[in-house]
């Protein structure tokens, strides 16, 4: 943990303003945190919600589990900590976290109006050979 010196009243007001302003991740570290955001595996939460001017969030980065640990990477440090982001890393995993929701709500709506007897079993006339064209089974 790191510890902050203070002398005076100044230094708390400025080590104060920094923490509150966040910092970015660096590319590394958000693009391994965006794939888990699109995924959901993103917790975020205002640094200080009584504080208009306070911009920065609270981000919690989840390890991606079951078949999706065995393609996304993602370094030990990032997860299972708490970062302090700035606030236009947080607007945009926000975002991300957005798009990732509607396509995965998009497919799984596709998925339960999806007919997966019919379209094996019973064939349309598209599905037809052309007349004048061979068919297949002689």
């Amino acid at each position: 943990m790191k510890s902050i010196k203070i002398t005076d009243v100044g230094t708390l007001k400025n080590e104060l303003n920094k923490y509150k302003k966040g910092k970015k991740l660096d590319i590394r570290y958000f693009n391994q945190a965006a794939r888990l955001a699109w995924l959901g595996k993103i917790t975020m939460s205002p640094l200080d919600a009584e504080d208009e001017t306070c911009q920065s969030w609270l981000l919690h980065v989840q390890p991606p589990e079951g078949f999706t640990a065995h393609f996304i990477d993602v370094d030990e440090d990032l997860i299972n900590e708490i970062h302090v982001l700035d606030a236009e890393q947080g607007q945009y995993l926000a975002e991300i976290m957005r798009a990732g929701l509607s396509a995965r709500a998009e497919e799984l709506e596709n998925l339960n109006r999806r007919d997966f007897y019919f379209g094996k079993f019973f064939k349309t006339d598209a599905d037809a050979p052309a007349s004048g064209e061979a068919s297949s089974s002689s």
